[in-house]
């Protein structure tokens, strides 16, 4: 059995998983926005864990950010800035003396669905978050592929294509967040841009309501939102070419226009016949935290 972990910027999950990967065990809590607190809360799940199954378990713990391979200290949590520049690992093995191992919060997606999930039967997988942020993992023959900045996956850090912007490289303005392929479609993103255009502050959620009533400002908006997605799909399908691309987050729940995605994304490759796959998650919101748990048996087992 194995303990899995998701801290997120606003809620801790945990999940226990058998040898047969079926969950024992699943809750969350508040995620602390205090290092020292989150590490206690941490330990605290482990160590009821374990005693109400009399046994040591090994842990995953998936999270904002990367990790820098050579440091082990958490880099790019824009939002749960209290982990940059800390070692999950080295914090709790202060505490306990468990198996312990981290990863990034999307890698963990990715490798859920990509060992028993909606891609199990893929070897090149790259898994999409679409939440209040954006994130990607990528995982080939059942392994996470982290690089050597622990950077695999990252694409939605890259300059959104787009015909409009001029790369100037003394123009600094240019390569900002807003300009990044988050700044277009997370979550958070949405919501602040359909306010520039429209004027009108709604959820990423509503704003999806009114385009499935046809609402002609969200219609627009999301069409428009379309393009844009295929746009930055284009980058990983040219780059990396995976046999399946796996969208999971809140946002990516909304969508429900996933063969019209491929289309366009297709048209913007001038490929008639493209092969990606591209999937919903057999796991939804629980595909991280599965990931993490099944980080301590791929390393150990």
């Amino acid at each position: 059995m194995q303990i899995g972990i998701d801290l997120g910027a606003t809620k801790i999950e945990y999940v226990l998983l058998d040898n047969n990967n079926k969950e024992l065990e699943r809750n969350r809590s508040e995620t602390p926005k205090d290092i020292s607190q989150t590490i206690n809360l941490i330990v605290e799940i482990i160590q009821k864990l374990e005693k109400k199954y009399s046994s040591k378990f090994v842990v995953g713990i998936c999270h904002p950010g990367n990790l820098d391979s050579s440091s082990g200290l958490i880099k790019n949590a824009h939002n749960s800035t209290w982990l940059n520049n800390k070692s999950l690992i080295n914090e709790l093995k202060k505490k306990i003396d468990n198996d312990i191992f981290s990863e990034n919060d999307a890698n963990c997606f990715s490798l859920s669905e990509a060992l028993d999930g909606a891609a199990r039967h893929y070897n090149c997988v790259f898994g999409i978050i679409l939440g209040s942020g954006c994130g990607g993992g990528l995982v080939i023959n059942k392994k996470i592929v982290s690089g050597a900045n622990g950077l695999g996956g990252e694409w939605s850090l890259n300059q959104m294509p787009l015909k409009e912007i001029k790369f100037n490289i003394d123009d600094k303005s240019q390569f900002d967040f807003s300009q990044r392929i988050e700044g277009f479609l997370s979550g958070k993103s949405i919501e602040k841009n359909f306010n520039l255009l429209f004027k009108k502050k709604l959820s990423a959620k509503d704003i999806f309501a009114k385009y499935r009533t046809k609402d002609v400002d969200a219609v627009n908006f999301i069409n428009e939102y379309k393009k844009n997605l295929a746009r930055s799909l284009v980058i990983i399908i040219t780059t990396i070419d995976p046999d399946a691309i796996v969208f999971g987050g809140g946002v990516s729940n909304e969508i429900d226009f996933l063969d019209e995605l491929k289309n366009i994304s297709a048209k913007y490759l001038n490929e008639k016949n493209l092969k990606t796959v591209f999937l919903k998650p057999i796991y939804g919101d629980a595909s991280g935290v599965r990931g993490a748990a099944l980080l301590g048996r791929q390393n150990l087992f």
